[in-house]
């Protein structure tokens, strides 16, 4: 806990790597503020600018870094546990588009089905035994 309102350029080094090992090895714009960045020539009592420079510094390496995180990532692809898990989620998203029906309506479609599903195979027997009676007819069977 002391070291973490330890103020120094050791104690903010130390944060900003672990934020960024904690974000996947990136650093954000998130990771660094006004705050983060800290005038060594102030602290020195020269006075001078050098908090304008240390700031940018960090900017441009954080930017320089999502651009090298980016065009790794862009290179190999998805991984395959990353692939899986994106479908997962998109699973789960249209899962929850889905309007369930309640259970009277559950029981009255699945009612439908059947009937539909049994007349159908009543038809199809008919036919088929229409059919063969008809093949039997025409090209002789037992007499």
């Amino acid at each position: 806990m002391a070291e973490s309102k330890r103020r120094g350029k050791d104690a903010i080094d130390e944060q900003l790597e672990n934020d960024a090992l904690d974000d996947g090895g990136a650093l954000n714009d998130a990771d660094l503020d006004d705050a983060d960045v800290i005038d060594l020539d102030d602290e020195a009592g020269t006075g001078g600018g050098g908090r304008a420079a240390t700031k940018e510094k960090a900017k441009a390496a954080v930017a320089k870094s999502k651009a090298d995180a980016r065009a790794a990532r862009a290179e190999r692809g998805p991984s395959v546990l990353g692939r899986f898990g994106r479908f997962i989620r998109e699973v789960v998203a249209e899962l929850r588009k889905v309007i369930w029906p309640t259970r009277k309506e559950l029981l009255t479609y699945s009612t439908v089905v059947i009937v539909f599903v049994v007349i159908m195979l009543t038809i199809v027997g008919g036919l088929d035994w229409l059919f063969a009676w008809g093949v039997l007819k025409v090209f002789g069977g037992k007499k």
